[in-house]
């Protein structure tokens, strides 16, 4: 009696190969999310470029040395002004992955 009619079935090289490349795909996506978290962890909020008395958002050269603009931190650009957000660094956080920037004075 040969194996293929006892019902067993042996690993064949193409089965482990295939097992094999199955881990490598997993382990991958493990570091993949390690990564994501690592950068999504950050102490610094957005930052892009504005003026102060206008909230136009600007392009970063002109919040370079010499330049009209300044950085604004957090929040969003919608129709080409910044908003929720702050110039002042220290006033928004920066959450993790599905967190958000938050302005932290309040309105009156």
């Amino acid at each position: 009696m040969d194996s293929s009619t006892t019902g067993t079935t042996t690993s064949t090289p193409a089965t482990r190969r295939r097992m094999r490349s199955g881990a490598v795909a997993l382990g991958g996506m493990g570091l993949l999310a390690a990564t994501l978290v690592a950068c999504g962890s950050s102490d610094e909020p957005d930052k892009r470029c504005a003026s102060r008395s206008s909230l136009e958002h600007l392009n970063m050269k002109d919040c370079k040395s010499g330049g009209h603009g300044s950085y604004y931190y957090g929040g969003s650009v919608s129709n080409g002004k910044v908003s929720g957000g702050s110039f002042d660094k220290s006033a928004v956080t920066r959450g993790g992955i599905g967190g958000g920037s938050h302005s932290g004075t309040s309105g009156g």
